[in-house]
């Protein structure tokens, strides 16, 4: 499944077809995305591909066999998925997203009124190890995560510090309603300390590259009903 991608054994379990992009990964079959802006809304794909809004920093789909997808330079990508692909999300989160509430915005547009179980994959992004910011960037994150922000930095001076974006990410599909549980983050590495595998701003500036990352919705939508049972 997805040759050329990385992949997560979570949404693997539940026959979600996915993949997080590498250096040279070729695009997906019948790929829909929106034109990112690093906000917060959500588009949905149709059957014909169409998004809409166009503009959108999230992207779902419930059209059998359509793939979804976003693309990255450092910031954090999430694949979500019902059982057996019925429903699948891609979002693109970073600094701006996680701040203004992307994840959770994304998750309940991919749940609708159903609220039925989900799982979520995060990516490959820019690691702690790499990614120092300062006040501008930290104020409206300590806004959003409050004291929760504090475990995901490391003091790098005053007013900078390094941020754990991927913590983030996690802590808000949890805000969400994800249990820990349902959460992979077997794809996640640093994408500015690999430069063999992954494209990075933070490393190659206004020449980096982009990293593809998608999932597609399953052809049967009675897969939900044939996959067996197992914890959310």
């Amino acid at each position: 499944m997805s040759a050329g991608f990385l992949t997560d054994p979570l949404l693997m379990e539940w026959e979600v077809e996915h993949g997080f992009g590498l250096r040279g990964s070729s695009e997906p079959e019948g790929l829909a995305r929106p034109r990112q802006v690093h906000g917060i809304a959500v588009a949905r794909a149709d059957a014909q591909g169409e998004v809409q809004p166009s503009e959108a920093d999230a992207v779902w789909t419930d059209a059998p066999g359509r793939a979804v997808g976003v693309l990255t330079a450092d910031c954090v990508p999430i694949l979500m998925g019902v059982r057996g692909g019925v429903r699948v999300a891609a979002v693109h989160a970073g600094w701006k997203g996680l701040a203004h509430g992307v994840i959770a915005a994304g998750l309940s547009a991919l749940r609708g009124s159903a609220n039925e179980a989900v799982r979520a994959a995060i990516g490959p992004h820019v690691g702690p190890c790499c990614y120092e910011v300062d006040a501008p960037v930290l104020g409206p994150l300590r806004k959003r995560f409050g004291a929760d922000l504090e475990v995901a930095l490391v003091p790098a001076g005053p007013d900078h510090a390094r941020v754990d974006l991927g913590a983030l990410a996690r802590w808000a599909l949890e805000s969400a309603g994800l249990p820990p549980h349902a959460i992979g983050t077997e794809a996640v590495d640093c994408t500015r300390c690999d430069a063999d595998r992954f494209h990075s701003y933070r490393r190659d500036g206004a020449r980096a590259g982009r990293l593809l990352h998608f999932v597609r919705a399953g052809n049967r939508p009675e897969a939900a009903l044939d996959s067996p049972q197992g914890p959310a």
